[in-house]
């Protein structure tokens, strides 16, 4: 099902979002696509992390900037945003996630591309490196990491808890305990794109990628395609998978945001020009 039309109001889109369908499992998969981008110059996918949807590329100035010199490919992972929410564990496998970024690169008639991941998209992102290196140009992870699983994870990363609260006292508790956790309160479109979650769905996800192994670092230490880590100095887990991917492949540039936590890692004033500097100089 490729260019089927979603509502022009739903959860946080104001223009139409086109479906694709993964060829794996037949989950359906909402993306869009901006902009033509300057000849030659490859597209740019951009992949969201957990719980949040492809609504915060557009809410966080991504995909204006991007899009002045580049195609740019947003879409929501599944059990995301306006895409199938499976209420299996097994269809969170990273072979699925994989498979939903390369559903859409095709409908899309993208073949390379830059790939752009927050937190899970930057999981993601390394998946893709490891299984289809062909297919990037290179990859960027925001606060993202080859491998997120390990029990308490999504409590480290959230506030301790986080599975019982959203799954017994649904999305909005998730997002005041957040706040509260953080000691302010959320952006519009963080909030927006939380709330648009099935919890159950959402539930299913975590306990999957609690027991993801990531990848190996064999084939880390070969991968083929240039690679940017940005992290939060606040973000100690992060930063320390960004080391460790530095000491098996020397060639990673590492950029390291002052002050920022791994939840404002998109949003820090120096993240989006440290990425549009990066893709220049790979034009360059």
């Amino acid at each position: 099902m490729i260019g089927a039309c979603v509502s022009t109001n739903c959860g946080g889109y104001r223009s139409p979002v086109d479906l694709v369908e993964n060829p794996l499992d037949g989950s359906s998969i909402a993306y869009r696509v901006f902009g033509e981008g300057s000849p030659g110059a490859p597209a740019v996918v951009l992949v969201h992390g957990t719980a949040l949807t492809q609504a915060i590329w557009r809410g966080f100035g991504w995909v204006r900037e991007l899009q002045a010199t580049h195609k740019v490919i947003t879409l929501d992972l599944r059990g995301h945003g306006r895409s199938d929410k499976p209420l299996d564990e097994d269809s969170y496998d990273q072979a699925l996630f994989v498979s939903d970024v390369l559903a859409v690169m095709e409908a899309a008639d993208v073949e390379k591309a830059h790939l752009i991941g927050y937190s899970l998209g930057g999981r993601v992102g390394f998946e893709i490196a490891y299984t289809h290196p062909g297919r990037l140009a290179s990859l960027v992870t925001l606060g993202g990491s080859p491998r997120t699983g390990g029990q308490g994870i999504f409590d480290a990363t959230f506030f301790p808890g986080v599975g019982d609260t959203f799954v017994a006292r649904g999305m909005q508790a998730f997002v005041d305990r957040w706040a509260e956790h953080l000691g302010r309160p959320l952006d519009n479109s963080t909030a927006a794109a939380l709330l648009a979650n099935d919890p159950q769905a959402l539930a299913a996800y975590m306990r999957k990628t609690e027991q993801d192994p990531g990848v190996p670092a064999h084939a880390l230490s070969t991968l083929p395609m240039p690679l940017l880590m940005v992290a939060g100095t606040e973000d100690h887990l992060r930063v320390r998978s960004a080391a460790r991917m530095q000491s098996l492949l020397p060639k990673t540039r590492v950029r390291l945001l002052d002050g920022a936590t791994h939840g404002r890692t998109p949003r820090h004033p120096d993240a989006l020009p440290a990425v549009k500097d990066w893709l220049a100089s790979l034009s360059a």
